[in-house]
């Protein structure tokens, strides 16, 4: 009867992990990719240092190449990206809120499921 019983639990166990690793292979398979890239060199400008900062530390941030600059009354942000980088996302929403954002700075993007 005990044998039994731990087979019945063995069984259960396996049961369980083998359906936590599909539900984690599921969820790998199901992000949301963004790919980008920028060659050559863009500027944007800003009114206020808060969304300049915000902007540069986002560049930064995703592997983009960044410089800070002030003068005539406004901020610069100069960026590129020379080499295709990734981002990996939980949300198709999510995904092209990003893909919007980077190609109104001009980037190349590809997005994949």
């Amino acid at each position: 009867m005990f044998a039994k019983r731990m087979n019945w639990m063995l069984a259960l166990a396996v049961a369980v992990c083998a359906s936590v690793a599909m539900a984690a292979d599921a969820s790998a398979a199901e992000r949301e990719i963004v790919s980008f890239r920028l060659p050559q060199w863009k500027s944007a400008h800003f009114d206020d240092a808060k969304s300049a900062q915000a902007n540069f530390e986002t560049f930064k941030q995703i592997g983009c190449e960044a410089e800070q600059h002030q003068h005539g009354g406004h901020f610069d942000v100069r960026f590129r990206c020379v080499q295709w980088r990734s981002i990996a996302l939980t949300s198709h929403d999510e995904a092209h809120q990003w893909e919007r954002w980077l190609k109104a700075y001009g980037f190349e993007t590809s997005h994949r499921h």
